[in-house]
């Protein structure tokens, strides 16, 4: 039977919505196994280096559990702690927020400009976005313990299944199946660019918690976890892990140190997000802004707070898998940054300097 275009385009859409419907109904089964393949592919570089040096897969199997469960148990204790208290003290900071805004309100009407209450507090509600704060940290905590033991069982079985995956599939395939290099290349980018990232996200949670400390902000181990959390998501994952703090320290130290929070986030996105990561991650696997934010939004209705967490490596997967076919690889340029640009950028890194420029 032949469809016309618009038909097999109907069919398409039809089928991605009942995927995505499917997906968002088994989410409490699908959210613990996405956890366990990020923990799993974070960790698969620790598991294929310790096979390459002869060690058995069941050994450095139970040497990364060992090591996840231990980072998992100190997140628990400082993480645990100061979300229970924040949430307990939540009330008194969205008085004191409103307190403030009430104070602004009043300045702007002193100098002149009239501004509806109603109008500013449904524009600019800093109690309800300290409330979403909250919420969705108490939900992810809760979330992970609730399945620990489901995901990291799952994590060692699909680590376990990754030290013979890659004969499986040459003996499946055959070696000079035109699949096997592209799913290779597909695996090696993954792990490079979660590799990366979470030591460069790891950087910026340490760099945020200094920052806190120095300026005597409360719950800053927190900060520092949640920086490192949404520093997954680039261009816009540090600027939403600097709203909390900057909120608090409005209401705990005042507008002064609340600036110079902001200022102090606003320069580690600048120096690890513009500086260091570009040049640790190369030519990266960069997604344009635009996406990341419909990735953020998307995943985050789909999936709640762990879908926000996993929104850029989600879409990066289906990035990846979009390169590594030549009929697809138009999606992973919509997909991506302006190639135009990237081009610019690498010529002009790599451009060497001529000697008559030296010289001169």
């Amino acid at each position: 039977m032949n469809l016309s275009g618009l038909s097999r385009g109907l069919f398409t859409f039809a089928a991605f919505v009942l995927v995505i419907a499917g997906l968002r109904s088994a989410g409490s089964i699908i959210i613990p196994f996405l956890l366990a393949c990020f923990i799993a592919l974070i960790t698969s570089p620790a598991m294929i280096w310790m096979k390459k040096k002869g060690i058995r897969p069941s050994f450095a199997v139970l040497i990364i559990i060992s090591t996840v469960l231990c980072a998992l148990w100190l997140l628990v204790q400082i993480a645990g702690s100061s979300i229970t208290q924040f949430a307990g003290d939540s009330d008194q900071y969205q008085i004191r927020l409103k307190q403030i805004t009430v104070g602004w309100i009043n300045w702007l009407t002193e100098k002149g400009i009239d501004v509806n209450s109603d109008t500013f507090n449904s524009l600019i509600n800093p109690g309800k976005a300290m409330t979403y704060v909250v919420n969705t940290l108490t939900q992810f905590l809760k979330g992970m313990l609730t399945n620990t033991f489901m995901i990291l069982l799952t994590v060692v079985f699909l680590l376990l299944e990754l030290a013979g995956f890659p004969n499986k599939l040459q003996i499946a395939l055959g070696v000079n199946h035109a699949s096997v290099p592209a799913l290779n290349r597909f695996s090696e980018s993954l792990n490079r660019y979660l590799a990366i990232k979470s030591m460069v996200s790891l950087g910026t949670g340490l760099c945020a918690y200094i920052l806190c400390r120095f300026i005597q902000l409360e719950y800053a181990p927190l900060w520092g976890i949640l920086a490192f959390l949404l520093n997954y998501v680039p261009n816009i994952g540090s600027i939403i892990a600097a709203v909390p703090p900057v909120m608090l320290a409005l209401v705990q130290l005042g507008t002064p140190r609340a600036i110079a929070t902001g200022i102090g986030y606003l320069c580690i996105n600048v120096i690890i997000g513009n500086l260091i990561e570009p040049k640790v991650m190369g030519k990266g696997l960069g997604l344009s802004t635009l996406v990341v934010w419909m990735s953020l939004i998307f995943w985050g209705w789909v999936f709640g707070p762990v879908g926000m967490l996993l929104s850029v490596p989600l879409t990066m997967i289906i990035k990846i898998a979009m390169e590594s076919k030549a009929e697809t690889q138009w999606i992973a340029t919509l997909l991506g940054t302006d190639p135009g640009e990237s081009a610019l950028t690498d010529a002009s890194l790599s451009e060497p300097s001529t000697p008559s420029e030296t010289n001169d």
